[in-house]
């Protein structure tokens, strides 16, 4: 049999191939390691990797414009080798022995380790806003440096420039076959379909690497990872175009990135820097994934110096944000509390729950127009122990309540604990030259249980319908411009939503689980029959059924009988 023809390149590949075969491969390198530690290799050397394709990217743009611009070759140095031709670009300098051609050269050699750990030394040395957040754990006894060598050679495979989004139109090899994964552009290919640069492709590399390794880490995973679909659904809802967004315990920053790429995909790439981005994380390695990942993304945001517990020693104490996005622990027990502290506006936290010590200090750090929205568990909105009733009664009288969502389960892959959505709004009435609806003195549920998408036997997500739907209802219950556009009018519906009066919620004791309010959904009667008809109906149908069985038993009788055994 002659031997398989080599299937031609057929062009960059997608970022669904890219990424999941990174992360298959990296996985397989990972030996005993636990996903813990390995998450911090990993995500290490592609950042290392992403600001050397980075850095090469720049640096023959710069060749490229000097050499159009009539400029002498023997000038032409000088212009690359200027570190602000860089920064300007939001482009980190990467000194020579950090550029991964150097590493990938001496990936097999036996100081690998120190190689890298002296990599990430010479990047944050000329790059002060890195200082102190890329890991220096590569030269370490416990690290086998046979399989960090294999690692670097993977990585060193995989172009993070020039990538497809999709498919193109015609037939290609197999992701990982004859070397297709990593080919140059084919003549075929258009041009605008594989201009991608290293940071959009990294970004959503690193951004799947931190989803697979929150899988992998189980419950411990939820510390900084939250479900792709529900960060969208609060950023979504408060349409964060501009301002000040916050973050009180930012796990890896995904809040910050969605809420970027909400401006860019709405405003245009041009206007990302209309929000400024702050945030605190308690976890030293968690804080470092997010200055790593909003590093990745071009975002420059406040995280502060270095990581602290927001309740203890509140990182930015006169900070007032138009926009909070926050998924804070569960019900966690042991926190710093503090019982005469100022932002215990509306009661004093219970010692052993701090879910509305986090609503509290969220409240008190809004600015005079702010918004917020919030992940918690669903025992938030019914909890009457320790004063909790008397907390959320509180919130409910002064009017700071705006929206209640009740989730699908199976959304949060690392806790079984049921989940809510609030949203806190400081003014909700017109707010001037904005029109908003006035609402004041309402509360809008939506309960959006039912919705949601199985993607396996144990995880749910929400498609970009059900994202639509559920901020698209409350954009119309707002009356904000983006519902004018699309004239969407509120109204509500049995089963899904409903606007309450502060009245209404006083009747249930202050409860805000969104299906006392909503309601059951209205049964479609329009195709009903009489009840007798149906019965007789579906007896007849059973009568044919069993006469149907019967003639077929003794089918199958007769076919017995006739074999000769």
């Amino acid at each position: 049999m002659p031997p398989r023809k080599k299937s031609a390149p057929a062009g960059p590949p997608t970022m669904a191939e890219l990424r999941e075969t990174l992360w298959k491969a990296a996985d397989k390198l990972r030996g005993s390691m636990d996903a813990a530690q390995y998450k911090d290799f990993v995500l290490g050397l592609i950042f290392l990797k992403y600001v050397s394709d980075a850095f090469v990217e720049r640096r023959e743009q710069i060749r490229q414009d000097v050499l159009a611009d009539g400029i002498a070759l023997s000038r032409v140095e000088d212009f690359l080798d200027d570190p602000d031709e860089y920064s300007g670009h939001g482009v980190f300098w990467v000194p020579e022995q950090a550029r991964w051609e150097f590493i990938a050269a001496n990936a097999k050699s036996a100081g690998i380790g120190e190689l890298l750990n002296a990599a990430m030394d010479a990047v944050m040395k000329k790059n002060p806003p890195l200082t102190g957040v890329l890991p220096r754990i590569f030269n370490s006894e416990s690290v086998d440096q046979r399989r960090l060598g294999e690692l670097v050679d993977l990585l060193g495979d995989a172009r993070f420039t020039g990538h497809r989004t999709t498919a193109p139109p015609s037939a290609s090899p197999p992701p990982g076959e004859d070397g297709a994964l990593f080919a140059e552009p084919a003549p075929g290919v258009p041009a605008e379909a594989v201009t991608r640069s290293a940071r959009d492709v990294l970004g959503e590399v690193y951004e799947y690497f931190l989803e697979k390794f929150a899988r992998a880490e189980g419950k411990r995973g939820g510390e900084f990872y939250t479900p792709a679909s529900v960060v969208k659904l609060l950023v979504e809802v408060l349409e964060p175009y501009s301002g000040r967004v916050y973050d009180p315990c930012c796990g890896s920053g995904g809040m910050f990135v969605q809420a970027e790429k909400f401006v860019a995909e709405h405003r245009g790439l041009t206007r990302k820097d209309d929000i400024a981005v702050y945030g605190q994380e308690s976890n030293e390695r968690t804080w470092r994934l997010a200055k790593m990942n909003l590093a990745i993304h071009g975002i420059t945001g406040d995280l502060s110096s270095r990581w602290d517990d927001t309740f203890h020693n509140d990182r930015h104490p006169d900070l007032r944000a138009d926009f909070i996005l926050a998924n804070p622990p569960f019900n966690m027990s042991d926190w710093a509390r503090t019982v005469d502290d100022q932002r215990w506006r509306y009661g004093t936290p219970p010692a052993g729950n701090a879910n509305f010590a986090w609503m509290q200090h969220i409240i008190a750090k809004l600015g005079s127009r702010g918004s917020a929205g919030v992940v918690m568990a669903n025992g938030s909105m019914s909890s009457k122990q320790s004063g909790e009733g008397e907390i959320r009664a509180a919130l409910v009288e002064a009017d700071l309540v705006a929206c209640m969502i009740a989730l699908p389960p199976q959304l949060f892959r690392t806790t079984q604990i049921p989940a809510c959505l609030w949203f806190f709004a400081k003014d909700k009435g017109p707010m001037g030259a904005r029109r908003l609806a006035e609402r004041r003195g309402e509360t809008l549920f939506i309960d959006a249980r039912n919705m949601g998408t199985m993607i396996d036997r144990t995880e749910r997500v929400l498609t970009d319908d059900d994202l639509a739907k559920i901020a698209g209802t409350y954009h119309a219950w707002r009356g904000t411009q983006s519902a004018r556009e699309k004239n969407l009018k509120y109204e509500n519906v049995p089963g899904f939503c409903y606007s309450a009066t502060t009245e209404e919620i006083r009747t249930h004791d202050h409860v805000l689980t969104p299906g006392r309010y909503v309601g059951a959904a209205e049964l479609d009667t329009s195709n009903d029959e009489p009840i007798a008809d149906k019965i007789a109906r579906l007896t007849k149908e059973l009568f044919t059924h069993f006469e149907e069985s019967a003639r077929l038993e003794k089918e199958v009788r007769t076919q017995l009988e006739r074999l000769d055994v």
